[in-house]
């Protein structure tokens, strides 16, 4: 991949840096790279891009090939399906040559029953544009929304916007009737915010210095932010919150959780000034989900040792107790109830069952029905469903071979109506996309300690058992967050190289239900990562691929997965994409003031007061346990701006590997105007997914070369 012509590597220089806890001292000679506004890290950071672009030169055709397959195969001027409100349907639409979506709206004609959907995705006749995100980002590097959300009546929208990637976003209002973005301007907003019944009043939330939204404030509109009035503040630093307006409109919400305990506060939102009531007081180990449902509450919780939640009915606002909710859908030690959406006559329950997930509606009779698919691996999850009355209910659908299809189910009937599936366009070379040229498969590795941990693959039809096909193995395994068997355009660009895509669901991760999640974090984080490498090494042992065609990757938390797989079995992997990767996991977790702290100790534990979890995080975090061992191409990708997981994190690991182990090529490529998430226009994403696909191609099958 690199030039006769590249540069040598960075060499960072060594600062020792001693840090001690619990009687043992660490010197970290990388720590001084932590510092954003030093012009030495800047430069040091731009010389590891320029060494990665020096690396990546020879890719520059196949990233073109690629990005070109991305685009083609994209409709790219294109519109989603409408959702009623009111007499109004809302919807999205991209235009061909611009980085972003425009909101829009248009006026429900009468005896229209079904959405209207134009083939070819251009406006809709009478569509008033809400938001044009082309329009606000212009020319700036960076740009993503915070918040969008109509008030009731439809007359006002209020939306947020962040032009660096640091998740502070800036709150305005716009005039729906006029066009005229109001005076009002509310800066270092968190996402989201709620309206009050008659759209005088917005709530909004704001973070403390360690990036934890804490803070619920309410905004008289037409007045200046410096009069706005702080209705909730949040002390418990391992809680945070967000602000939510019930389907029917009549309740403003505040959520407040960690990762073991949550709480409710309800407020009647034809009474903005008044005061809010708790739905039950927070007891530690007992979450709980909210839903209004007209003269009552659908409550999703875990109370009474129900590990795998259950569903229970409670009185509005609440009784103050969740041991007096009257339960609705017992617990079932099988199914793991995920959220649950109320309406006049129905109830939809999400729901997750042996690793798939799936839909459930209650009638007011008691008539229960699930909803059926045909596939037997495949994701189902609730679309946007904002009408109490609506007798329909949107869902999406996919697989791993099935494109992002909308459905309307009829909650009466029972028949699904097909609204749209994804476009997959022809690749450059007018090849069509037809699913049934593809498979998908179900596999189960076995960990160490004897557990079997599910794989999902995919594949084009007549793909070699024999290990001469490349991989890409992805895995994620943190926050009970399930990486379910969804479609990718741009996964076609490998498959149709004869790649196998797979996931690996380790342990961390929700799709098996809360106890999946338990013993993947705290003491037991260790099994997410060699369930990973139990994976990998299955996919060899039945004949899908080799060690040396095999490329992992895995993103955020995703990417503490990647280093510590690394760590574990260099020799498993011919490459590992980390992104955003956090890789030096317990130095961020020992620092209170960082983002990712306080918050995540009920995830990872508290190595700051805790001997125990200290050690157990200092045996298994990337940075600190890179070995004088030969360590597989590596290519770690950050953002400058990052609040998630800090830019110097990966950036110390790259120095690391460098210096202490062999191997590689230890490429490092960071975005300097950008957060968490990466580029945030979809050609600037396009571009970047199309380098990191052309690095796993390269690296994968180098061997066969």
């Amino acid at each position: 991949m690199s030039t006769a012509s590249s540069p040598p590597p960075p060499s960072a220089k060594q600062v020792p840096f001693e840090r001690t806890y619990h009687g043992d001292t660490v010197t970290d000679p990388y720590a001084w790279l932590a510092d954003s506004k030093d012009p030495e890290v800047l430069g040091y950071l731009e010389a590891e891009n320029a060494y990665m672009s020096a690396q990546t030169a020879g890719l520059a055709g196949l990233r073109a090939e690629v990005f070109g397959e991305i685009k083609a195969r994209t409709q790219e001027t294109d519109l989603s399906v409408p959702v009623r409100k009111g007499g109004w349907w809302e919807y999205s639409r991209t235009v061909e040559g611009q980085q972003y979506s425009i909101f829009c709206r248009r006026r429900v004609l009468d005896g229209e029953v079904r959405p209207p959907l134009p083939e070819d995705g251009k406006p809709l006749e009478g569509e008033e544009v809400l938001l044009d995100s082309n329009e606000l980002a212009a020319d700036a590097g960076f740009f993503r929304l915070g918040a969008l959300s109509v008030s009731p009546g439809e007359s006002l929208l209020a939306y947020s916007t962040d032009f660096s990637g640091d998740e502070r976003y800036t709150l305005r209002i716009k005039d729906l009737a006029t066009g005229q973005t109001l005076p009002d301007e509310i800066p270092d907003t968190f996402y989201g915010c709620a309206w009050s019944l008659d759209a005088s009043v917005l709530f909004y939330v704001t973070v403390d210095e360690a990036w934890r939204p804490y803070r619920v404030w309410r905004h008289r509109v037409g007045t200046p932010a410096s009069s706005d009035v702080i209705v909730y503040e949040e002390a418990d630093e391992r809680f945070w919150l967000s602000i939510h307006l019930s389907r029917d409109d009549k309740w403003v919400s505040i959520f407040v959780g960690s990762k073991l305990t949550s709480e409710w506060w309800l407020l009647d939102s034809a009474a903005p000034e008044g005061t809010f009531t708790v739905v039950a007081p927070r007891r530690q180990g007992v979450e709980y989900d909210v839903e209004v449902a007209a003269n009552r509450l659908l409550i999703v919780h875990n109370d009474g040792g129900a590990e795998n939640f259950e569903l229970a009915t409670a009185p509005l606002p609440g009784t103050g107790d969740s041991r007096t909710w009257t339960p609705l859908i017992p617990y079932q030690a099988d199914t793991r109830l995920l959220g649950v959406d109320a309406f006049a006559s129905h109830t939809v329950v999400y729901f997750r069952r042996g690793g798939l997930t799936g839909l459930r509606v209650l009638a007011a009779d008691g008539e229960s029905r699930e909803i059926q698919f045909p596939e037997p691996v495949y994701t189902v999850s609730p679309g946007s469903n904002p009408e109490y009355t609506q007798t329909t209910y949107r869902l999406g659908y996919n697989s791993m071979i099935t494109p992002g299809t909308v459905y309307d189910y009829d909650m009466v009937t029972g028949s699904l109506t097909l609204l749209k599936q994804q476009p997959v366009l022809p690749s450059p070379a007018g090849v069509p996309f037809a699913s049934d040229e593809y498979e998908q498969h179900q596999e189960w590795a076995v960990a160490p300690d004897g557990t079997r941990v599910p794989i999902s693959l995919v594949c084009r039809k007549g793909t070699p058992r024999d290990g001469s096909a490349p991989c890409l193995l992805y895995g994620y395994g943190s926050y009970e967050h399930s990486i379910d068997p969804t479609f990718s355009i741009s996964r076609l660009s490998l498959l149709d190289r004869g790649f196998v895509f797979a996931i690996a669901h380790v342990r961390g991760g929700g799709e098996l239900g809360r106890p999946w999640y338990i013993h993947g974090k705290m003491l037991e984080k260790k099994n997410t990562f060699t369930d990973f490498v139990a994976c990998a090494a299955h996919l060899v042992a039945t004949g899908w691929t080799s060690a040396s065609r095999l490329v992992a990757r895995g993103g955020s938390a995703g990417g503490l997965l990647m280093g510590a797989a690394a760590n574990l079995a260099p020799g498993a992997f011919a490459g590992i994409v980390a992104q955003v990767p956090f890789v030096d996991a317990l130095d961020t977790i020992l620092d209170p003031s960082l983002p990712l702290t306080v918050t995540e100790w009920e995830e990872w534990g508290d190595p700051l007061h805790d001997p125990e979890v200290y050690f157990y995080m200092k045996s298994y975090t990337p940075y600190e346990n890179v070995a004088a061992a030969p360590y597989p191409a590596i290519f770690a990708i950050t953002s400058l701006h990052d609040t998630r997981v800090l830019y110097h994190e990966p950036a110390k690991w790259i120095a690391r590997l460098r210096a202490v182990a062999s191997g590689g090529p230890f490429l490092l490529k960071t975005e300097m105007e950008a957060g968490h998430g990466g580029r945030s226009g979809r050609y600037d994403a396009w571009q970047e997914e199309a380098l990191v696909l052309a690095w796993s191609i390269a690296t994968a099958t180098a061997a066969a070369g």
